[in-house]
């Protein structure tokens, strides 16, 4: 697990600045209004801009600044969210109509202007949605709050994934920012649309504070719960899970072993089931072979190694059953609809030793020295090593089970353990054997997920995508058809990603492993209602990055105090 370790003057400001004193905490926040989160932040924070994902602090989208759309994937639809309405009059024109009204929270109209210059800003090269700029021929106010983009290359998979997922920015703030103040200022003090607004922030925690003047409250009937939402910044599963147990942290949402024990035995914690996997999943875990190295380059080699790793075994034991195996396609459960199971159950792989070897024997991998590892069909040895990071047990421990369980058909598997930020500097320029990657998780669309596995064209650094290397134009020209498919249009959908997975079943570029938790557990003691499958609310409860967009602001809202 994902542990890095914080000076232990830090340790203890974690520890102490949660501890109540009367209805009052020490950093000033009444507690039956004040939420603590904890789960996302594994440093502290030190800029609020959105345009730097991954570095902002937790809740800088989502909290502070919003899209014009929401997504939500149980009902497959797309919410108006700064945008009221939506339509195509032409293939290629998209004319959204935006809620009067709305305020920046500097006291600024939000109005078609914002977005436009929010689009113009992809124009930089080093912002990072500048693809969406370079596919659109035009973006105009057609009203005070009408926009009309017009696509040159019309990609709508591509473009909702960025209606959705990309927030949108102040003009009067952002437009006349240069390209490196763009991607290089820390936004100190953001100014956005959403419904909490900067109050503070220190070393250990993000601390955001409720705007009440948020056009949310009247325009879609939402109050958010907490006036503050103080996010405290990771130091060690143990500190976290005594946070937790002691009730000085509302929701945790980083995996805890033996979390299972204390759902199972304390009623005031509780997951989204009462029962295993306890989480939903957020994401596919994927074995990933380097395709330029020998025999990583061989359909046939991936085909049994794919064969030999026993998934049930990881599911059992590093995460005693709090994750879920991964169908062969690897797409998530709210992607059911989009996988083709008859295809899956003819050419997909299962877990089957026996299986894997005869693939090796037919494709030339022997044993011929007698040292109870395969030879390559040229006599030459074959050893490889899978790279987990050092401190993330739960990997850690599932990369001994699949290097053990590839042993047992004949492949020379090791495993390492190498600093987190050097493994991702070695995977990013190809100097591996095998790693564990989940870096995409659930969206709107498929497309994301496939893109992921094929992208091309090939770079010296993988930075984003196929950290794998593998190179198939068939594959990738179906993958960039899919994301011309009308964003509605699911049937046409599922029939471009059948013929994806024809390629993906056949070619194992990369191996779905397990689905990786939502980790989210919560505290009852001073908020309660929290999401459940058996009678609460159905959003889910994280501060994760991209699921503020995918309902978990909801959670804000549904939540009750306690003691109300």
């Amino acid at each position: 697990m994902r542990s890095p370790r914080l000076p232990a003057a830090l340790v203890a400001l974690a520890l102490t600045a949660t501890a109540c004193s009367g209805d009052t905490d020490s950093g000033g926040y009444p507690r039956e209004e004040t939420l603590y989160t904890t789960g996302t932040a594994w440093g502290p924070p030190v800029n609020w801009n959105p345009l730097m994902p991954g570095n902002f602090a937790v809740g800088t989208k989502g909290l502070v600044y919003e899209p014009l759309f929401h997504y939500d994937p149980d009902e497959n639809e797309y919410e108006p969210w700064l945008a009221e309405s939506d339509e195509w009059p032409e293939e290629n024109v998209h004319v959204i109509t935006l809620r009067e009204g709305v305020e920046w929270s500097d006291g600024e109209p939000f109005t078609a202007d914002d977005v436009v210059a929010t689009l113009e800003l992809g124009a930089h090269d080093a912002v990072h949605y500048s693809n969406i700029h370079a596919m659109i021929d035009s973006a105009e106010a057609t009203g005070e709050h009408e926009v009309t983009v017009t696509f040159e290359d019309n990609r709508p998979q591509e473009w909702m994934n960025w209606a959705y997922s990309e927030a949108v920015l102040p003009e009067h703030v952002w437009a006349d920012m240069d390209e490196e103040a763009l991607t290089d200022s820390p936004n100190e003090e953001p100014v956005g649309t959403g419904p909490y607004l900067h109050e503070s922030n220190t070393d250990d925690r993000m601390v955001w504070e409720r705007n009440d003047d948020w056009w949310g409250t009247d325009a879609l009937g939402l109050e958010m719960q907490p006036r503050y939402v103080v996010d405290i910044v990771n130091t060690s599963n143990e500190i976290t899970m005594g946070m937790l147990q002691q009730h000085d942290v509302d929701m945790s949402n980083n995996f805890l072993p033996g979390i299972d024990q204390v759902l199972d035995g304390d009623e005031a914690i509780t997951s989204f089931y009462d029962e295993p996997p306890y989480m939903r999943s957020a994401n596919t875990a994927w074995l990933i072979p380097n395709h330029e190295r020998e025999p990583l380059d061989d359909p046939a080699f991936r085909d049994a190694l794919a064969h030999s790793v026993d998934v049930q075994q990881i599911v059992e034991g590093p995460y005693s059953d709090l994750v879920e195996p991964a169908n062969p396609t690897g797409l998530l459960p709210e992607w059911d609809d989009y996988i083709d199971h008859e295809l899956v159950e003819e050419e997909g792989f299962t877990h089957d030793p026996e299986r894997a070897e005869e693939i090796l024997e037919e494709a030339g991998y022997t044993d011929e020295d007698g040292d109870g590892f395969v030879e390559d069909p040229d006599g030459e040895p074959v050893s490889l090593t899978l790279e987990v990071p050092s401190g993330w047990t739960d990997w850690m421990e599932a990369a001994r089970v699949i290097a053990g369980n590839a042993q047992d058909v004949g492949i020379d598997l090791d495993t390492e353990f190498p600093d987190e930020q050097l493994l991702v500097e070695n995977r990013n320029s190809g100097d591996y054997d095998l790693v564990v990657n989940n870096d995409q998780q659930l969206s709107n669309t498929p497309w994301t997920y496939y893109e992921y596995l094929f992208e091309l064209p090939l770079r010296e650094d993988q930075t984003t995508a196929n950290f794998q290397r593998h190179e198939n134009e068939e594959a990738w020209e179906l993958v960039e058809s899919l994301a011309e498919v009308p964003a509605e249009d699911h049937e046409a959908i599922a029939e471009v990603v059948s013929e994806v997975q024809e390629i993906q079943l056949a070619e194992n570029p990369a191996i779905p492993l397990w689905y990786n938790g939502l980790w989210s557990q919560s505290s009852n003691a001073v908020w309660t209602n929290w999401p459940s499958d058996a009678d609460g609310p159905a959003h889910p409860a994280t501060m994760w990055g991209d699921w503020f967009e995918l309902g978990a602001i909801r959670t804000l809202a549904e939540i009750e105090p306690a003691a109300g």
